[in-house]
């Protein structure tokens, strides 16, 4: 490993940090922490709910995070909790009017800002970034957890 590699990391770290910050910031300014976000952008997009499981892995939350974050949710009649009606030990999570009505500035404006801010590269860019971003997270989990080489 040089000392490249280790600014080049801790560059890479730091932009990671910043872009948490600003979401961090952005949910704010909206009245709203920044895991209640997350789950009121997955939410806001699934048409017809999602199981908390779902809610868990397309958030990267704990189950105990997001059912807080349901319980709060729920109190505040943003959402509707259901039974599944393919599978009946399941319960959906879905927005309500008042929810969709809460959450449609806040979400439609940090995706339509996640798109742009993509669209401004190439596409070439984009699958590069994308790679790239996929194969530092894989090199960064297989060493966190045990599986690569460590030094």
């Amino acid at each position: 490993m040089t000392k490249n590699d280790k600014r080049n990391a801790y560059l890479y770290c730091k932009f990671r940090d910043e872009q948490f910050a600003l979401y961090d910031e952005y949910a704010k300014k909206n009245g709203m922490l920044m895991k209640t976000l997350l789950v009121l952008n997955v939410l806001y997009y699934a048409k017809t709910g999602m199981t908390q499981r779902d809610i868990c892995q397309k958030t990267f939350q704990s189950k105990q995070t997001v059912n807080l974050i349901i319980k709060n949710l729920l109190n505040d009649g943003y959402i509707t909790v259901c039974e599944d009606p393919d599978n009946g030990r399941n319960k959906l999570v879905a927005m309500t009017d008042k929810g969709r009505a809460y959450a449609k500035v806040p979400v439609t404006h940090i995706t339509h800002s996640e798109d742009t801010a993509m669209s401004m590269f190439t596409p070439e860019e984009q699958e590069q970034l994308i790679s790239l971003s996929r194969r530092f997270t894989k090199n960064l989990t297989d060493l966190i957890n045990g599986s690569g080489d460590e030094t």
